[in-house]
């Protein structure tokens, strides 16, 4: 429940309190009212009214203890006891989150933790720092938008151009977190893709005439096609090349394959809409063995001349392991290894690429060192099912040869692992 209703119920009262803190104190209070309560009382017929009214009762009490908030009690005490679903006011949030005069990590991770639900602990995984950091800089933040009179709401048209690209980041970063959870035994979370495919949709209707918001919204929509394949009935990842395709969404495939044409039409091509494209191609294909890797590689290539990290470098590498075999990706995947040393997809396609070529002890030793950089559950078990068949003697490590990593990231790139690692 928190999950699902965090971000709407931070959102409306940040909306009325302009005040983060206090906003994120009392939807927290709420739900540790919520856990003493409802094991005894039952869960409300209405558990989102009943946080929102509690959060709304416990700010009222705060507020009368400081005549500086009479306007606010007045507007709080007028508040609905039903959470506010209009279509804009998370994304005013997200706004608010990813104004310029923010440091954009802080950007990013105040999102991610306003609007988003994720705990503290949670988003400090992904941005590999210390719980304590990541609550200090979250802190600094939320400071900064009072002490700065940041304005809650949507920005003019003029400050567009400082503004989109940090939204965009910050939808894909909440849909990413929730296609595969960055750390417990919960593979992925629906609800927040659904919640995050919502926000893209609601931008790219506000901006019509923006390739990239269109962009974002069709790679969402092609994850979300695939998003029955992945996993199995023991909830175990599933890679693309051994996906059934007859369960993957045409109704949701066709639609965005529109929108990539439609973004393309625009003439200012993006990453996102890059993206997009790499997992058209995907989409496209009636079998594994079927796809133009060819074209993905020449995808590829024109992602990295908009966004050349490392974790494009490696995806491209991957591909070019497609084309020209395994000695060929190992060579460019090693070059990658300063920046991505910590990263557990990096040891992870090293390990199958070693794999491949026979060299199964530095495979064995790759895939212990992958083990040691991921904390999502399912992940983890992936991983030391492919070390006990390496123990075994069994060949090839991976299912389907190195590649078989790839394909089921719901990204090929464009984010530093230091940020928020890609999902697998």
């Amino acid at each position: 429940m928190f999950r699902e209703e965090a971000g709407r119920l931070t959102a409306s009262l940040v909306r009325l309190l302009g005040d983060f803190d206090l906003a994120e104190e009392m939807v927290a209070d709420a739900v540790v009212e919520a856990l003493v309560r409802w094991p005894v009382e039952g869960v409300p017929d209405r558990p989102g009214a009943w946080l929102l009214t509690t959060a709304r009762n416990r700010a009222i009490d705060r507020l009368r203890r400081d005549a500086r908030y009479r306007v606010k009690l007045a507007k709080l005490s007028a508040l609905p006891v039903t959470a506010s679903r209009e279509p804009d006011d998370r994304l005013r949030l997200i706004f608010t989150c990813c104004h310029p005069a923010l440091d954009p990590d802080a950007q990013v991770a105040l999102t991610l933790r306003a609007v988003a639900g994720l705990t503290t602990a949670e988003i400090a995984r992904a941005f590999v720092v210390p719980e304590s950091t990541l609550a200090k800089r979250l802190t600094r933040a939320k400071q900064k938008i009072v002490a700065a009179g940041i304005p809650y709401r949507t920005p003019e048209p003029e400050e567009w151009p400082s503004r989109l690209n940090q939204v965009l980041r910050v939808i894909y970063l909440i849909f990413n977190e929730a296609y595969l959870t960055t750390a417990g035994d919960s593979v992925a979370r629906l609800e927040l893709a659904h919640d995050a495919r919502w926000l893209a949709a609601l931008l790219a209707g506000w901006l019509p005439g923006e390739p990239e918001a269109l962009g974002l919204l069709a790679l969402l929509q092609l994850h979300l096609a695939r998003w029955a394949a992945r996993v199995d009935a023991h909830g175990r990842i599933v890679l693309l090349e051994d996906q059934d395709r007859s369960r993957w969404d045409e109704r949701q495939i066709g639609p965005a394959l529109a929108l990539i044409e439609r973004a393309g039409r625009l003439r200012r091509p993006g990453p996102y809409q890059i993206e997009a494209a790499i997992q058209a191609v995907h989409c496209e294909a009636p079998t594994w063995d079927a796809t133009d890797w060819p074209q993905i590689l020449q995808l590829y290539s024109l992602l990295a001349v908009y966004d050349g990290t490392p974790v494009v470098l490696l995806n491209r590498a991957i591909v070019i392991g497609q084309l020209e075999g395994p000695e060929a990706a190992l060579v460019e995947v090693d070059e990658l290894e300063g920046p991505l040393g910590r990263y557990y997809l990096f040891h992870a396609t090293r390990a199958a690429l070693l794999q491949q070529i026979g060299r199964t002890h530095e495979a064995h030793q790759a895939n212990r060192k992958a083990l040691q950089y991921t904390a999502n559950e399912a992940e983890q078990a992936m991983l030391i099912d492919r070390l006990a068949r390496q123990t075994g003697g069994c060949t090839p490590v991976l299912d389907g040869g190195p590649s078989s990593i790839w394909p089921s990231w719901p990204w090929p790139g464009g984010r530093e692992p230091t940020s928020v690692p890609p999902a697998n």
